[in-house]
């Protein structure tokens, strides 16, 4: 079985989208410079974005417990902590619109990973965030995809 042209920037994107940091507002300009259609590459990142949500909900407190343990991380973890916690005010003042503002402003620091340990964090059931933090991720991904092809400037 061949693959085809679009194959591997279509994975590379959907994996971009994954990863935290990066996140859909790498993933989508790699996608359309890498040939991509521009919608191929929103869907793409936005689904590889929500897919780690739900794992990152059920597990962040046991990985952080855990990482805890050691002398080096620990300081890290209490740091990354202490982040999500200010970065929570919003989400804490507004509930789930906040999550919905938190995750959707493409800038660092913001997005599906930042917007699943605040609500795993503030104890927001997973029913009620992963819808909220879902539809972040489309309005990061429809301001990012605007803003790659051009239509809005997010930045002067």
């Amino acid at each position: 079985m061949a693959i085809s042209e679009t194959t591997v920037p279509a994975l590379i994107t959907f994996f971009m989208g994954m990863t935290p940091i990066v996140e859909l507002r790498g993933a989508i300009p790699y996608g359309a410079a890498a040939g991509l259609p521009l919608w191929e590459s929103f869907w793409l990142a936005s689904v590889g974005n929500i897919l780690p949500v739900p794992v990152i909900m059920l597990l962040i407190r046991r990985v952080f417990a855990w990482l805890r343990k050691g002398a080096w991380w620990g300081p890290k973890i209490d740091a990354l902590e202490r982040r999500a916690h200010l970065k929570g005010r919003v989400v804490q003042k507004y509930r789930l619109a906040g999550l919905i503002i938190l995750v959707a402003i493409p800038l660092p620091g913001t997005g599906a990973w930042t917007g699943a340990l605040v609500a795993s964090l503030l104890d927001i059931r997973m029913r009620y965030a992963l819808p909220a933090i879902a539809v972040g991720v489309l309005i990061a991904g429809v301001l990012v995809t605007l803003a790659t092809g051009g239509v809005i400037r997010l930045f002067f």
